[in-house]
């Protein structure tokens, strides 16, 4: 009998010890799985920083390109207008009216014009006595600060395109860059995924349906085109019945610059106008005007001629690579009401930037 007792409690002690085995196994399995699943969780988050990591440095990298092209591209102007007050200020050991008198010198010859340079001086004046400043060197960040302001009063770089398709109209007297434009704006929107038209509508320029012909096949986009010599509306007119059939996001249509004289010009492009607004009511229109920075204040002037044919929506400013009077950009948008919506700061593709108040600025005071 105890026999017997004995041998159940060892069978019992057995089987006690047996369930703790297994319970002290489940729980090795389980913290296992645990620690895999943690190490899986902890793989994907290093996974998702490495990409997001990745991602910023390629923002970074693109967005640093574009900066440092944007100063390169304005070399000239800063050593026109930047370093030029650099050395100004440098020359002075307090505020007085001769520092202002030469700085107002300054901007008037770097084409800031006389209406904005007078402002923007008076303005500085005011600045100065409201931040108590008596150290020349604050002048400098002032006048930044001024600048900018300036710029971001009438500041709009992004292109109405909401409807389908949308339409861009393309002004400007002949040299200013216009097709070259045309080309490099319509490579920038298919860089973005828009299907996009030309319109060969400059047809009385020898040449100017070839090259923009060329620019097309550089992007593989269509050019819609007649014979030179025809006429310019009937192209626009073809154009947008292809654009509205086919579908495309955007169609850019190119126009005449240069006839016997301005008042053919004018109504020329009066009667492109007049067939835009008829068959594209409801449709998003940019009519931008492409001015040459180098030709300074006659830049204004050719704006102001322009205006009368149509309501100018954008400016686009190339060849500031090319001046060392970079402030057109500055009276140009101030002096019209008109934004300033591309800058071309270099022969590349890439060069042709969104104009950015700030980042401009930046640039320039770097």
């Amino acid at each position: 009998m105890l026999k017997n007792l004995f041998r159940r409690n060892e069978e019992e002690k057995q089987g006690e010890q047996e369930t703790v085995n297994e319970q002290e196994t489940t729980k090795e399995q389980e913290t296992t799985k645990e620690q895999e699943r943690v190490s899986e969780d902890t793989k994907d988050t290093m996974d998702s920083n490495t990409n997001i990591e990745q991602e910023t440095r390629e923002e970074a990298i693109t967005i640093g390109g574009l900066f440092g092209r944007l100063k390169e591209g304005l070399t000239k102007t800063k050593k026109g207008i930047t370093d030029r007050v650099d050395d100004l200020v440098k020359s002075y050991t307090k505020i007085d009216e001769d520092l202002f008198e030469e700085l107002e010198e300054i901007l008037i010859t770097a084409d800031l014009g006389v209406n904005t340079t007078m402002e923007i001086i008076d303005q500085l004046r005011d600045r100065v006595k409201e931040n108590k400043a008596t150290d020349p060197m604050e002048v400098k960040g002032l006048l930044k600060d001024l600048l900018t302001e300036a710029l971001e009063e009438v500041a709009d770089p992004n292109l109405n395109l909401e409807t389908t398709p949308s339409i861009i109209m393309v002004v400007g007297v002949n040299g200013v860059g216009k097709t070259t434009s045309i080309g490099k704006i319509a490579h920038k929107l298919k860089g973005e995924g828009k299907n996009v038209l030309l319109a060969a509508g400059d047809t009385f320029r020898a040449g100017a349906i070839d090259q923009l012909k060329i620019w097309g096949e550089r992007s593989g986009i269509d050019v819609i085109s007649h014979q030179e010599g025809s006429d310019p509306a009937a192209v626009v007119y073809d154009a947008i019945q292809a654009a509205k059939s086919r579908k495309v996001d955007v169609l850019i249509c190119d126009t005449a610059g240069r006839l016997h004289n301005k008042k053919n010009l004018m109504n020329e492009l009066g009667k492109v106008f007049k067939i835009v607004k008829r068959e594209c009511e409801g449709l998003s229109q940019e009519s931008l005007l492409v001015l040459d920075a180098t030709t300074g204040q006659n830049a204004i002037q050719q704006a102001k001629i322009f205006k009368e044919v149509t309501d100018i929506s954008g400016l686009v400013l190339t060849k500031l690579d090319g001046t060392a009077k970079g402030g057109i950009v500055i009276s140009v948008s101030k002096e019209l009401k008109v934004p300033v919506k591309l800058i071309g700061v270099g022969e590349k593709l890439e060069d042709l930037q969104s104009f950015e108040p700030k980042t401009f600025v930046e640039a320039l005071f770097d």
